[in-house]
């Protein structure tokens, strides 16, 4: 079955790991919400998946195929997709153009325009004089443009009210519906929570739960003693 698989992952940066022996899957279609205190590593596995640092263990297996040696480029050819930490968008050039860069052709530019209609009418507006919403709605619709089959998204939410934020969830959720696989690091665990499938706590590097999103939301003492390290 495809999916994008981590077994075992370790990181490492400077004097020792950040992240330990992480095992998780990510299923077409679905969305996974990692979730954890600030520091607990959530970015550099992300950044281990899409080529930004290397795992210094374990594998990371996408469709059945170990990327581990592969580059960032490579892995991106594969589908995987990185929404990274802030506003990822070329301020002066107009949002048509911004997403032009991963579309190819006006056709891709158009498609993605038709799955984010709020951003049709400032498609002619420099993407730097957009609201911090807009801007990641740019981003989202780069992403798309892109076509990607697994997406990463790192805390969207940064800078963004919790309202704002909510504007983005059900555009996150458009992908899933569409067949993408969606790991989801986010601050606002119950917005994450709410709109994903499958849940991951990460605290002190390990894994501390694992399973379906909608329990955990329902469960604050689990919540709770994840985020301790319970």
């Amino acid at each position: 079955m495809n999916a994008l698989e981590l077994e075992s992952v370790t990181v490492s940066r400077g004097a020792g790991p950040v992240i330990s022996d992480v095992s998780l899957r990510v299923e077409p279609g679905r969305i996974t919400a990692l979730v954890g205190p600030n520091g607990a590593g959530k970015t550099s596995l992300l950044e281990s998946v899409s080529g930004i640092v290397d795992a210094s263990g374990g594998r990371i297996v996408v469709d059945g195929e170990p990327i581990g040696k592969l580059s960032r480029v490579q892995r991106a050819r594969r589908g995987i997709v990185h929404i990274e930490q802030g506003r990822a968008i070329f301020p002066s050039l107009t949002v048509q153009e911004n997403i032009r860069l991963t579309a190819g052709t006006q056709r891709g530019v158009e498609e993605a325009l038709a799955q984010f209609p709020e951003l049709e009418k400032r498609r002619g507006s420099a993407s730097g004089l957009l609201s911090g919403g807009e801007q990641q709605m740019v981003v989202l619709a780069r992403a798309f443009a892109s076509k990607p089959r697994y997406l990463l998204i790192d805390e969207m939410s940064l800078g963004l009210a919790p309202v704002v934020f909510m504007r983005l969830l059900p555009m996150i959720k458009q992908f899933s519906e569409s067949g993408v696989g969606v790991l989801l690091v986010e601050q606002f665990t119950h917005l994450a929570l709410g709109v994903a499938t499958d849940a991951l706590v990460v605290a002190g590097g390990r894994v501390t739960y694992q399973g379906s999103a909608a329990d955990l939301q329902a469960s604050p003492e689990v919540l709770h003693h994840a985020y301790l390290g319970g």
